[in-house]
């Protein structure tokens, strides 16, 4: 079965077909669903990222900060698998800081300040290129188990998607 979706972003339309088996479904367009796809089809998987809201993709909080001591060593470890957030944070930084300078080395941090926009608009630019990576607006309500794995996500529309891998980054 092959679906056709047709969506906005900012005056562009894209189209995107996917079909309905999966290496690996993401449910989520959050920072961790939008990183975990692009990780994925960076080795070669097909991607499913389901969202409620695809115009909402990596969207920021009212603090547009990148980096600091917990979250810097999660960009620098999510860049080293080839993650979007640090190369996006270089492209659409506003204000780059020396986190604790008055403290010692070990707790020296660098925070970059983003352009809120900007940086969806950029990382929405690259998730929508992806060709591995198909995008379904939806919401899962459940997952469909055989013989105690999963095997698909089933959407509140009563569409599956198939596959034997689903990565949950639903937020907080």
């Amino acid at each position: 079965m092959r679906y056709l979706l047709l969506f906005a972003l900012g005056s562009r339309f894209h189209v995107k077909h996917h079909k309905n088996n999966f290496d690996i479904i993401v449910v989520g367009g959050g920072h961790a669903g939008v990183e975990a796809a692009h990780i994925s089809t960076a080795r070669g998987l097909t991607v499913a990222l389901i969202s409620m809201d695809l115009s909402a993709l990596a969207r920021m909080s009212c603090n547009p900060a990148i980096g600091g001591l917990a979250k810097g060593q999660m960009v620098r470890e999510i860049d080293i698998l080839g993650g979007l957030m640090g190369r996006a944070t270089d492209a659409c930084g506003v204000q780059f800081k020396l986190l604790n300078k008055s403290k010692g080395e070990a707790v020296w941090s660098p925070r970059a300040q983003v352009d809120k926009r900007k940086y969806e608009s950029y990382v929405s630019g690259l998730v929508f290129s992806n060709n591995l990576l198909s995008l379904v607006s939806g919401e899962v309500v459940g997952l469909g188990i055989k013989n105690n794995n999963v095997v698909s996500c089933v959407l509140r529309s009563g569409e599956k998607i198939f596959s034997n891998t689903v990565i949950i980054t639903s937020g907080t």
